[in-house]
């Protein structure tokens, strides 16, 4: 039976560089939505509830673009890439619309609600871009290049989340204004989005042009092949139910941990921020130039972050045991994360923000390759991966819905979210060692 083949590095490589477009878009909202909501005029304890809409469009959206494109075959254009060309025109636009929620003349409801609604379909859009991605690997690329292959992803996805978290920082640098007047978002921000916004469409039809995807011929061939691996017959063309039981059991498992993981990094999100704007420019006033240059450095920040991650990455593989290097990458990142609100030095704020990355390593690379390995073989592979996406949104709505009421608990102090991001990852890393990470076999 034909097996799927072994792909070069350059076609690796164009299968998820789209990818590097999308992610400048997601750093862009990752970075900078508490900075426009604040901005705004949003109450630092209503921050968390913004970040409800990002996750919860993702957990319905990216299900949905999974199932239907297992069902979709467009000839030249695949099944993936349809859903990867709207989402990504689609989030263009929005990208364009959305820092400028404050500059309409609506009152400051009128914004919030304009900002809110264009954060919903930003999100949407980039949810919609997203995915394909991870499914293309799990489609195109087999079991022995698959680490290899989301390694390149997270790659990718650390070089876009560099780009998109410097661009507020360099457009103020290159004397973009960086301030603007009460409840307007700052020039410096509106052009990040503008520029984020053409990379990621030229970065899609790079994709777009040089990859073919598998036809539904091609892909019965393959999983057949896969499944009758270890079988006692070679005309199985699905997977056994010992095999969706193994398979069932490490999406749950891996999914625990996810679950803390995710909740940590949506604190890290909402409250770096307020929380740098407190420690080391001694400001909450959302208004004053301090918050502004604190929302800067957030981007530079995070930029650390995205180098740490690609570092780490080349390490990550080093490791004989990929459960082990996946623990050690969180208990790194909750140990950066506790850091953070004792730092008052800018530039020390390198060293937590740098750790962190290593966390954000293992949680590109490793969970994906865990379950598309335990799914090798299933024709739905696609709506796997999109339901999988739930173990990344539900702990992300879980934690905003809660963030309020955990912030005031906490004594309003924002540093102490962070603490609690912390402990969530070393949870997180202590559950690590439940997954069933070895594919069963009959």
């Amino acid at each position: 039976m034909k097996t799927k083949p072994d792909l070069k590095f350059s076609q690796l490589w164009n299968i998820s560089f789209g990818f590097f477009g999308v992610q400048i878009a997601y750093a862009l909202q990752s970075a900078n939505i508490s900075r426009i909501f604040a901005t705004l005029g949003a109450d630092p304890h209503n921050l968390s509830y913004f970040w409800i809409l990002p996750p919860l469009m993702g957990m319905v959206v990216q299900p949905l673009v999974g199932y239907f494109s297992d069902k979709t075959w467009l000839g030249r254009w695949g099944r993936r890439i349809p859903y990867l060309l709207i989402g990504a025109t689609a989030a263009v636009i929005v990208m364009c619309l959305l820092p400028n929620a404050g500059s309409f003349g609506l009152t400051i409801a009128g914004a919030m609600i304009f900002g809110l609604i264009a954060l919903m379909f930003l999100d949407t859009s980039i949810n919609m871009a997203m995915q394909p991605f991870k499914m293309m690997v799990g489609d195109m690329v087999n079991e022995k290049q698959k680490a290899k292959a989301y390694s390149i992803q997270s790659f990718l996805c650390n070089a876009g989340s560099l780009v998109g978290y410097i661009f507020p920082f360099l457009f103020t640098a290159i004397g973009i204004a960086n301030i603007a007047p009460e409840g307007v978002v700052p020039d410096s921000v509106k052009w990040s989005f503008y520029v984020g916004a053409a990379i990621l469409i030229l970065c899609v039809i790079y994709t777009i042009s040089h990859v073919k995807e598998y036809t539904p011929a091609e892909m019965a061939e393959f999983n057949a092949a896969a499944n009758a691996d270890g079988q006692n017959t070679a005309s199985a063309t699905e997977m056994s139910a010992e095999q969706k039981k193994h398979a069932i059991r490490v999406f749950f498992e891996v999914g625990l941990v996810q679950f803390f993981c995710w909740a940590a990094f949506m604190y890290m999100w909402t409250y770096t921020n307020g929380t740098i704007a407190d420690t080391v420019w001694g400001t909450t006033d959302a208004a004053s130039e301090g918050y502004q240059q604190a929302g800067n450095w957030v981007g530079i920040l995070f930029a650390v972050q995205a180098i740490g991650s690609v570092l780490w990455a080349v390490v990550l593989p080093q490791f004989k045991n990929i459960k082990v290097a996946y623990a050690l990458s969180l208990v790194i990142g909750g140990i950066g994360f506790a850091m953070v609100p004792y730092i008052h030095n800018q530039y020390l704020l390198f060293v937590p923000y740098f750790l962190i990355g290593f966390a954000w390593a293992a949680m590109l690379a490793m969970p994906f390759t865990m379950v598309t390995n335990a799914f090798e073989g299933s024709s739905r592979m696609g709506t796997a991966l999109g339901l999988f996406n739930c173990t990344i949104c539900l702990p992300q709505i879980i934690a905003a819905a809660l963030g309020g009421v955990l912030l005031a608990v906490m004594g309003s102090v924002q540093g102490n979210m962070l603490l609690l991001a912390g402990i969530l990852l070393i949870v997180g890393a202590a559950c690590v060692f439940i997954i069933e990470d070895k594919k069963h076999k009959n």
